[in-house]
This record gives C-alpha cells, structure tokens and sequence, in this order.
C-alpha cells in the first residue's frame, strides 16, 4: 500500500494584522493624549535703586492695598475672588493683551493677593508684566 504524501504548508506570520493593530495603539494614543500648555509669566522687575522716570503711556494698573483688596485703574473692586479681578482686568483692557501690566502693591500686602494677580494676568495672556516699586529714600 502506498501512501500519498501530504504536502507541508509554509510556516510563516502574516504581519498585516500586527501593523495595523500598531498602528491603531499609535493614533489611539496620539488622540487620547492630553497635551498641557505650561504659562510663563516674563516678569519685568524693575530696579528700585536707579529712580528714572517711565513715559507714560497707556498702561492696566492693579493695585493692592495691605489688606489684599484690588483697583483696576483708580475703579475698586467689591471683593477679592480672583474671577472678579478676571472680569474687570477684562474689562478694562478689551481684547488688547499687549498693554503693559503693572502691578502695585503695598508693602504688607499678603503674596497670595499678588500671585492671584500675576495668575490672573496670565490667564489672560498679557504679556508686558512688571511689578512696581519706589526709589530708597537716601538721608
């Protein structure tokens, strides 16, 4: 009796599947990836010791009294959450972000009243930040 050899498939992997599941891992990932855009605030300390004067030109003016209550140019404000501050910074400056942002505050003024504001500035997008002082009195 003889018997018909069966024949011998190849053995080999079909790559196909494998590239288009790679390629379905990579857009999923490119897609479901949160990308966070990091604020910078550039910020413009001026020199206290050297008392030139600045031109004055049109400018958003915060000022912060010792107990953390803000004025946007000369208007005070009725609190001091930071979404009002948003609003009337808003307000005044229109859709002008190139303004240049100056921050006055007083000497015993808590820092969270003044990084809330520098916050806010940069939620906005300005990009002219400076932080106002005075000249050394010299006896």
């Amino acid at each position: 009796m003889h018997f018909q050899r069966q024949r011998r498939e190849e053995v080999n992997i079909n790559l196909t599947p494998l590239i288009d599941v790679v390629f379905l891992l990579l857009i999923f990932f490119m897609v479901s990836t949160t990308f966070t855009k990091e604020t910078h605030l550039d910020v413009d300390l001026p020199q206290a010791a050297n008392g030139g004067a600045v031109a004055k030109t049109e400018t958003l003016d915060v000022v912060i009294n010792a107990q953390g209550q803000y004025s946007v140019n000369g208007r005070s404000l009725v609190n001091t959450q930071a979404q009002t501050l948003k609003r009337a910074i808003a307000e005044e400056a229109g859709e002008d972000r190139t303004l240049p942002f100056i921050i006055t505050a007083d000497a015993q003024t808590p820092h969270q009243s003044v990084v809330t504001a520098m916050d806010v500035a940069g939620q906005l997008g300005f990009i002219h930040l400076s932080i106002s002082t005075r000249e050394v009195e010299t006896n």
